[in-house]
């Protein structure tokens, strides 16, 4: 739990709650698996602004099993996740036993996945299969020119670096680690970058250098 403290600052700890202490929800949910997220890092350590009230319990992925239900979509014993829907930033997130969220935000655990795996792919992974989905719905197909992926040492940059390489497109990773390099070339990458070659400012009418990008990274690259 996140409680506000003097000025900007807050504190976090644990503490028991009661689950009529919860905002109001359709759906309580024992929670099984989580997991530690970038953002929750930021939020945790407070070096990030992503706490948008509070108080705020803590943790953007959870998967579970339904103890009680009000909605018709799920029934007790239905495994389920929640990954996103502004946890941990203006909705109660995903640290805790016992958690309980609005029907809207709950989806049931995908078939084929433990909780623990769906937990490993986290908002990180859904993410970089939404950016792999996103190029794929404007035409772009494996065979042609490579596909950029700036902070390809991250959660998610990692993660499209793998969905990419093993869908057929050559992958050329940028990260500001180079130790990281032998890891991302297995992941699939064809070619690592170091941050300072995509960093500098482009030129009006330049060469196209890439099919598509990935730009977790941000910054001077697609400006």
């Amino acid at each position: 739990m996140a409680r506000a403290g003097e000025g900007k600052s807050y504190a976090v700890g644990f503490e028991d709650l009661a689950l009529d202490a919860w905002p109001a929800g359709d759906v309580v949910i024992r929670v099984s698996h989580s997991g530690l997220n970038y953002k929750d890092a930021l939020a945790i350590t407070g070096r990030g602004p992503i706490i948008r009230s509070f108080p705020m319990v803590l943790g953007i992925d959870l998967a579970g099993e339904v103890i009680e239900s009000a909605s018709p979509r799920f029934a007790a014993g239905d495994r389920v996740i929640v990954d996103g829907w502004g946890l941990s930033e203006t909705r109660w997130g995903a640290y805790a036993q016992v958690v309980r969220m609005p029907e809207s935000v709950v989806q049931p655990l995908p078939a084929g996945l433990s909780p623990e795996q769906a937990m490993q792919i986290g908002t990180a992974g859904y993410t970089a299969m939404l950016c792999a989905m996103a190029l794929m719905d404007h035409g772009l197909r494996p065979g042609g020119d490579a596909v950029l992926v700036t902070g390809a040492s991250g959660g998610v940059g990692s993660v499209a670096v793998s969905l990419l390489a093993r869908a057929g497109y050559e992958v050329i990773a940028v990260s500001g680690r180079p130790e990281q390099e032998a890891f991302l070339k297995s992941l699939g990458a064809a070619q690592v970058l170091g941050r300072e070659a995509v960093s500098a400012g482009g030129r009006p009418m330049a060469k196209e250098r890439w099919a598509g990008v990935v730009d977790v990274a941000g910054g001077q690259l697609l400006a």
